[in-house]
């Protein structure tokens, strides 16, 4: 089979919001449910969470600091600083320090059980030592993937273009020229090159597996993971990760509600005339434009995908 030119897709995640009334005289418990596509329709805490970045001082000199906060829902977050910058702009990928907190009267105060604090008010963040101590200001900063965007290349099969679907299977156009989660390829693909665009709600009460899953099943076999994994450790069932086989090298993943993108080149598992495997897929990432696995070589199906074989599949995007 020909190899494919890239693969255009922008998908966004739409959820079911649910209201529980709470019985008379009690509060409501927080919908662990609940997800925003909207910034306008996030809530308070979502202004304080994101991506904050500048220099600190450490070791009697200037250090670039990168700082990735998450909201918990009801003004609790946590976080996490970087020594060296963000994750894929800078940072050691050695050095990092949790952090825990709640709003007090409009400002996030953050405390890190190895000593110092953060205080934020969604536009800057101080990082203060133990002992009180200004070590130094960190700005909010919203970063783009450098592939966000992409053009199509001449020859190259565009599956969703903002109207048509005819490419694919199931398709639910969500909102604004959009596509929903839970569709299928016509294509059936062997080797090829894939740009993907996706952005995931805001789910501040979930956790783990509950935030924001779902993924590229590639040939329906292989799942590159698609997860709410911000400010999280990156492993293999999170965003990135080759579900339950390989982590990706760094997480990439972007605060939810910003656009993000897969670029993926795709080998695959080749196989003699008898149908016995002679070489294992290969497959090469980059999450955000940061390469995130580098021709890894897949040595089996990934959790439920579908059995290896030598024929063409299609991609299926997944609504977990």
């Amino acid at each position: 089979m020909r190899q494919l030119s890239p693969l255009g897709l922008v998908i966004p995640f739409a959820w079911i919001i649910t209201t529980l009334l709470p019985a008379a005289g009690q509060a409501a418990p927080p919908d662990r449910r609940f997800a925003a596509t909207d910034p306008d329709e996030a809530g308070d805490d979502f202004a304080y969470q994101g991506e904050y970045a500048g220099t600190i001082v450490a070791d009697r000199r200037r250090v670039a600091t990168g700082l990735q906060v998450i909201a918990r829902g009801d003004g609790k977050f946590d976080a996490v600083r970087f020594r060296g910058g963000l994750p894929g702009a800078g940072w050691d990928r050695a050095t990092e320090q949790p952090y825990s907190g709640s709003l007090r009267d409009g400002v996030l105060v953050l405390h890190s059980d190895a000593g110092g604090t953060i205080m934020a008010d969604g536009r800057a963040a101080t990082v203060y030592d133990s002992d009180g101590n200004t070590l130094g200001n960190l700005e909010k900063t919203l970063r783009v993937s450098p592939t966000l965007g992409a053009a199509p290349p001449p020859g190259a099969t565009v599956l969703f273009d903002g109207q048509s679907t005819e490419l694919l299977e199931g398709a639910n156009n969500y909102d604004e020229s959009l596509l929903d989660v839970g569709v299928t390829t016509k294509l059936l693909v062997k080797d090829f090159h894939m740009h993907l665009e996706f952005r995931l709600p805001y789910m501040p009460y979930a956790t783990g597996q509950g935030r924001a899953n779902s993924g590229v099943y590639i040939q329906r076999r292989y799942e590159v993971q698609i997860l709410d994994s911000f400010g999280l450790e990156g492993v293999a069932n999170e965003c990135g990760g080759l579900y339950r086989q390989q982590p990706p090298d760094v997480n990439m993943c972007l605060p939810p509600l910003t656009w993000q993108t897969y670029d993926i080149w795709f080998t695959a598992a080749r196989f003699d005339e008898e149908g016995n495997k002679t070489a294992n897929a290969r497959i090469t990432v980059l999450h955000n434009g940061i390469p995130i696995h580098d021709d890894y070589e897949v040595v089996a199906k990934t959790g439920a995908g579908r059995p290896e074989g030598p024929e063409p599949m299609p991609i299926l995007l997944q609504d977990h």
